[in-house]
């Protein structure tokens, strides 16, 4: 060993090593024709800053590809910009710039932070998703889909607020009101442009079969908002209703007057209807409401809530009696109310429920609220009946209180109703779908301009592709409320290009979804002639290993998995299934701080005391006491980031790197503290050391070179097995035991030594590369350790000469003793009798040992008495 080591100084390390690989052009990607491996984190919005709980995405991704180059994989490793939305236009608004450069000022200072990361990034194939290059090729695509029927146009229901003259996305609805305005928001029916994503239904829920590399929990998510479900469609006869009401015009139907459309997937339950629900803007509802100012009061009340199923399941259950009834279809006897409810949704099959209180807990609060009535029909098998109180029974059982369906459990109660409902003329069995189409307009200017001319005597006309892109224009203003390009008075006005008269140009832009729905298929190629270059698509896709939080398992994935089956339908790419491997990372988290007027405080601005257990903090500049709040995750809002600039100054990145990666397993949340980014810098340099500490002209014995070798080839099978099941966090756990075995061995020669660190040196890479770097070097290997193939284990060297075998005594497990593999079952015998804790447990039960049973290498059964 070296005498005196150097210490690792990463301020001078890591830009050494990051000049080295950029002068190499290390990471553009290489078509070599190998096996390819596509690696790809959700790219982000360009907010202007990136703080550890972003890098954790990323450097997620980067291990992978890193992993998978040294396996000799052509690795596409690509970033861009999701770059579209509202809140660049919110600063135009509030600081009087343009959308445009907050933007790409905001990009280039990602880009800054995102390179002193150190990723393997192929950074000539980056782009942003409002660069005209881009967007005019999603035109384009858009225009194709349009041909094909996919694109359409009707009214939508939106969040409309009055005082912005603007459309609202859900989120943007707070306690019903406009987030940046507070006036309450109104529900509009605006003329809107949709995506038919319900044509692939069906496919987008099978092909959730094929993806056996996603979380189970998010293909759950995706069906369950796909929604499928199977069940009948009932109409059920008015038999009461207001003399206000219009008399059905001969032959012709009349929302007023004819049988209320209900759809079910619970037809078993009919027998404990109670009453009829429909959804504030039903025809039936707003017929009513003509006449009854309670009525039109109620529907302006409920288009106060927002649009989204969230908002309106949280909101309390309002209903109005509409002075209607209607027939039971089972029951000649009993006749419904017809109420309107805030919680029944339009978009949802015909915008009327029934209500069986007694097994859907919705129903219930509602009924319980308005005293209707509540008859239970569904009781499990084993019960004589059952009681409601203040919760529905959903669960299985049999029909009772239900006449012909008396005895029969679910499943054959819901065939017997749809039959008899179908037999009599009332009703049929049908399937429908919670998913809704696509709604891609948006009233902003921020986006990519859609690619529609409007003219009085042609109707809707395309741009030709000739006149591809349709660019926003820059001189527009946010002086006053609305989208900019409605009011533009150049921009707007156009001549048809079909007859050529004076028309206009759709104002709308899309919903910036769409930008993120196909940015993995132009990567294979940004800059083809095509939106998507077919042979680069095919030869990349499917994304091997696709990365992102989890907020984004429904509607983003959802999304891209919609375009890409469009995309193939039209001839565009070969694959439906964009992503073949998914995973989904827990955050970053860190404590809050906040000042006693509710100001939050950085991190960077508090010193932390620990006075006997009780721990306080306070504010460097100023020294007011802070209140410690609860440890969330890293956002802006609440000032508790940690910015990859900050970690570069005091511990350095590779530091940075490894604690994101090394304290939690990487689908959990990791709590960022400075101790455990302190412990991670230790460990950078105890690597540095011991690469600094090689001699090779070290002396060592057979035995001891050999006994290096085999714990050098245990740590290449555990810390590949790590990185390929993503358990980051066990293969670093396995990585700072390996480095505590070669420091702390002896004995071993140079040469030993050596094989050893160079493997630790391609192990270590994927986490630390810059150390990694320097230690290859040190070595006096050739090259960069990122060129050098991953190390390969012996399967006879990897395995453990030990085994631990638990003792159980009687079934519960009271110790363990270790023992060679392959141990004689009597010598297992004698180690487990002779065991301490299992001669204490013997003596303090005053047992004795009647029968023993070893299964060899796996464990030791103890009968005692």
């Amino acid at each position: 060993m070296s005498a005196s080591p150097t210490r690792y100084d990463p301020k001078t390390a890591e830009p050494r090593q990051q000049q080295r690989w950029a002068e190499a052009n290390a990471f553009v990607t290489k078509d070599t024709g190998r096996k390819k491996y596509y690696v790809l984190e959700m790219f982000p919005y360009p907010s202007g800053n990136i703080h550890m709980g972003h890098a954790r995405n990323y450097v997620m991704g980067d291990v992978v590809a890193r992993h998978k180059r040294a396996q000799g994989y052509d690795v596409l490793h690509p970033m861009g910009w999701d770059a579209f939305g509202m809140p660049a236009e919110n600063a135009a608004m509030e600081r009087g710039i343009h959308p445009k450069g907050w933007t790409y000022d905001n990009i280039a200072n990602m880009r800054d932070q995102l390179k002193l990361l150190g990723l393997s990034l192929d950074w000539s194939r980056e782009f942003a998703t409002c660069d005209p290059e881009y967007y005019g090729k999603q035109q384009a695509w858009f225009l194709e889909l349009y041909r094909r029927g996919l694109v359409f146009r009707r009214d939508g229901v939106v969040n409309w607020d009055p005082v912005d003259n603007t459309v609202l996305a859900n989120e943007q609805v707070i306690d019903g009101r406009g987030w940046r305005s507070g006036a309450p928001v109104e529900k509009r029916k605006l003329n809107q442009w949709f995506l038919r994503i319900t044509d692939y239904a069906d496919d987008l829920i099978e092909g959730l079969q094929t993806l056996d590399r996603w979380p189970e929990k998010v293909r759950l998510m995706q069906e369950n908002w796909i929604g499928k479900s199977k069940g009948a469609t009932l109409w059920w006869t008015i038999v009461e209703a207001p003399a206000f009401l219009p008399a059905s015009p001969e032959g012709e139907p009349n929302h007023a007057r004819d049988p209320i459309e209900v759809y079910t997937t619970r037809p078993d339950t009919l027998f404990g209807a109670s009453f009829i629900a429909l959804a504030p803007d039903h025809p039936l509802t707003k017929a009513i409401a003509e006449h009854r100012p309670d009525v039109a009061d109620f529907i302006k009340t409920c288009a106060q809530t927002g649009t989204s199923e969230a908002d309106i399941e949280k909101a309390e259950k309002l209903g109005i009696d509409l002075g209607v009834r209607v027939q039971h279809p089972f029951d000649e006897t009993k006749t419904l109310p017809v109420w309107s409810a805030n919680f029944v949704l339009s978009t949802y099959g015909s915008g009327a429920i029934f209500g069986c209180p007694a097994h859907d807990q919705r129903d219930l609060d509602f009924a319980r609220k308005y005293d209707l009535p509540v008859t239970p029909v569904v009781k499990p098998d084993d019960a004589p009946t059952i009681e409601i109180g203040t919760e529905a029974y959903t669960g299985p059982g049999r029909a009772f209180n239900s006449g012909f369906l008396d005895g029969l459990e679910v499943e054959e109660a819901k065939a017997a109703a749809i039959a008899r409902v179908e037999a009599q003329g009332q009703g049929k069995g049908a399937t429908i779908y919670r998913l809704r189409d696509w709604g891609v307009s948006r009233q902003r200017y921020w986006g990519c301009p859609i690619p529609i001319v409007h003219c009085p005597s042609c109707g809707v006309v395309e741009v030709p592709a000739d006149q591809l892109p349709v660019v926003l224009p820059d001189d527009v203003t946010f002086d006053v409320p609305g989208n900019p390009l409605d009011r533009h008075p150049t921009w707007k006005h156009v001549k048809c290009p079909s007859c050529g008269t004076d028309a206009t140009r759709e104002t709308d832009t899309l919903d910036t979804f769409v930008d993120s729905s196909w940015y993995f298929a132009r990567f294979t190629d940004p800059t083809a002639a095509e939106p998507v270059n077919t042979e680069a698509a095919n030869r990349w896709l499917a994304v091997d290993q696709y990365i992102g939080g989890v907020e984004h398992a429904v509607l983003h994935l959802l999304y891209a998995r919609f375009i890409t089956r469009a995309l193939s339908d039209a001839g565009m790419l070969a694959v439906k299934e964009p992503f073949a491997g998914l995973f989904t990372q827990g955050m970053v988290v860190h404590e809050t701080y906040r000042r006693a007027d509710g100001a939050w405080v950085e991190p960077t601005d508090v010193e932390l005391t620990n006075d006997a257990g009780k721990r306080s903090a306070k504010q460097i500049s100023t020294g007011e006491a802070l209140v410690i709040g609860d440890i969330e995750k890293m956002s802006k809002s609440k000032k508790n980031v940690v910015a990859p600039a900050e970690i570069l100054e005091s511990h350095g990145v590779d530091a940075g790197r490894l604690f994101v990666l090394s304290d939690s397993p990487p689908e959990r949340d990791v709590q960022w503290t400075p101790g455990g980014v302190e412990g991670a810098s230790r460990f950078v340099q105890r690597v540095w050391t011991l690469f600094d500490s090689y001699d090779a002209s070290e002396t060592g014995s057979a035995d001891k070179d050999a006994a290096l070798l085999k714990e050098t080839h245990k740590a290449i099978k555990a810390v590949s097995e790590g990185v390929e099941g993503f358990r980051f966090n066990s293969a670093i756990a396995k990585l700072y035991a390996f480095v505590a075995t070669i420091r702390d061995f002896e004995g071993a020669s140079g040469a030993a030594r050596k094989e050893a660190l160079s493997a630790l040196a391609r192990l270590v890479a994927p986490f630390t590369p810059h150390v990694a770097e320097e230690g290859w070097t040190r070595l006096g290997e050739a090259g960069m350790v990122l060129d050098a193939p991953w190390p390969v284990y012996d399967p006879a060297l990897a395995a453990d000469d030990e085994v631990v075998l638990p003792i159980q005594i009687n079934g519960k497990r009271r110790g363990e003793v270790r023992m060679p593999r392959g141990a004689d079952p009597k010598a297992v015998e004698a180690e487990a009798l002779a065991n301490a804790a299992v001669v204490a447990y013997l003596e303090a039960n005053a047992q004795s040992i009647r029968k023993v049973i070893v299964v060899p290498d796996r464990i030791v059964n103890l009968v005692a008495g």
